[in-house]
């Protein structure tokens, strides 16, 4: 199986064509993050750490700061590329959730940031646990938009229909995998306020143009959606302000390596 033909179409054709909006619109990560990825997960300067599902490097550069020896997975050439542009010193490889080219019981501790949705699979689960040595750490991160903000919540109403078939983490999907499985311990999550602060254009229109299903769209639909999106300026006094800070909850859930069933 080629890598193309074993990640979802939607990020394949979405991310292909825009790793320019996804690093410019997606949010950082809280600074509180980094006390969890040192306390909970063990990321300190030497440890073997992949980023699974790395995308542009946003989550990788916390990883090399931290000091720990980094490998980067990623799919789709065109985000893999910007993350060596960006981090050259980091070892970026071609591989997928199910297929990563590593030995066995090589890494400390393995994340996927804003990705494990698109690989959760039992197939997947047993690859993490082949690769993570005995007690290893699996970390799943994800920024999550306030819903409780009636503007933020009308976002989510514009892009919602052109979804499809994309695995998606607000319907929760994602942990299934995990339900009576003997390969990790039970997920443990920790929440942090955060918020993405830049213009309208940012944090908004990069922001979500950025999305796979969105990003996969033909021009027209896409342009059709910046047209909708700017249509709630009219609606909510917030977005037409020079600087907007968009809420957001950082989900870190946390699980430990179990001995082979």
């Amino acid at each position: 199986m080629t890598l193309s033909m074993s990640i979802h179409n939607a990020a394949q054709r979405g991310y292909t064509s825009a790793p320019d909006s996804y690093q410019r619109g997606r949010p950082e990560y809280p600074d509180a993050l980094n006390t969890w990825l040192a306390a909970v997960l063990g990321v300190r300067e030497g440890v073997q750490v992949v980023d699974l599902g790395a995308g542009t490097g946003k989550f990788t550069k916390l990883l090399a700061r931290a000091g720990a020896r980094v490998t980067a997975i990623e799919p789709v050439d065109a985000m893999r590329t910007k993350l060596s542009e960006g981090l050259p010193g980091v070892r970026a490889l071609a591989g997928t959730a199910e297929a990563m080219p590593l030995a066995d019981g090589d890494v400390d501790v393995l994340i996927c940031a804003q990705a494990f949705h698109w690989f959760a699979n039992e197939q997947a689960l047993r690859e993490m646990h082949r690769v993570l040595r005995p007690a290893g750490r699996l970390g799943l991160v994800w920024n999550v938009r306030d819903e409780s903000h009636e503007w933020v919540a009308a976002i989510t109403e514009v892009i919602t229909p052109y979804e499809g078939s994309a695995p998606r983490f607000h319907t929760g999907k994602w942990k299934l995998p995990f339900e009576g499985q003997t390969l990790f311990s039970a997920l443990q999550p920790t929440l942090f306020p955060h918020s993405h602060v830049g213009s309208f254009e940012q944090v908004v229109i990069d922001r979500f143009l950025s999305v796979s299903f969105i990003a996969a769209l033909p021009q027209a639909e896409r342009e059709s959606v910046a047209e909708q999106l700017r249509a709630l300026k009219d609606r909510f006094a917030i977005l037409r302000e020079p600087t907007i800070t968009f809420p957001y909850v950082t989900q870190a859930w946390y699980a430990e390596r179990l001995a082979a069933p």
